[in-house]
């Protein structure tokens, strides 16, 4: 993200909160993050398996699927395999049913990347959802992390509307508090993400 951005960001949050433009300050600008190049269904079943968990606890789990998988492509794997196996890695049965649900809708074709790309992130969204166990929690994560969408406010992640709220006020909904920074929503979701890690009263 370049610098002009942050300064704009500095900008407006003083015209909400002073709470906020000084968090936001000092978190500095935020850098672009590098493309991981994983296929879009690995990527959702890793986004699945990591929901409402630390990063280390997800991490750890996907590292037990992965050695489960014993080297396989995970769209390969994850057909043969039965949800009681995936939940010896940790996964919950709902999050276990939900990946193979992906599984079948990429073997399928139901996961075109090229075809996602193309469509704004509200349709993209409902097409996703279509797949069991898919929410509008998950299609926010890919829109904004793996589609590059600049203009998502994620209001279905605790994290990032409970820091907004912390900072601004309890009275007001989250959602008119970040449409002052469209179209940069998923950036100013970053920032509630880096500012949740760095307090040390997380809840």
């Amino acid at each position: 993200m370049s610098r002009i951005h942050h300064r704009d960001f500095v900008s407006i949050s003083g015209d909400i909160s002073q709470k906020l433009q000084e968090a936001i300050s000092e978190c500095g600008p935020i850098s672009k993050p590098q493309p991981h190049g994983l296929p879009l269904p690995v990527v959702m079943c890793r986004t699945i398996a990591g929901q409402q968990l630390s990063v280390q606890a997800a991490r750890t789990i996907w590292s037990r699927v992965l050695a489960d998988s014993q080297g396989d492509p995970l769209m390969q794997y994850l057909p043969s395999v039965e949800v009681a196996q995936l939940r010896t890695c940790g996964l919950s049965r709902a999050k276990g049913r939900s990946m193979k649900a992906i599984a079948e809708a990429f073997a399928t074709d139901q996961l075109s990347e090229n075809l996602l790309k193309r469509l704004p992130h509200t349709e993209r969204s409902a097409r996703l959802m279509e797949i069991w166990g898919v929410g509008q929690w998950t299609a926010d994560m890919l829109g904004i992390f793996y589609f590059g969408e600049r203009d998502i406010w994620p209001d279905t992640d605790l994290a990032v509307w409970k820091t907004l709220q912390r900072l601004t006020s309890g009275r007001r909904k989250t959602t008119l508090t970040a449409a002052k920074f469209s179209p940069q929503r998923s950036l100013l979701a970053k920032y509630m993400w880096r500012i949740a890690d760095a307090s040390p009263n997380k809840d």
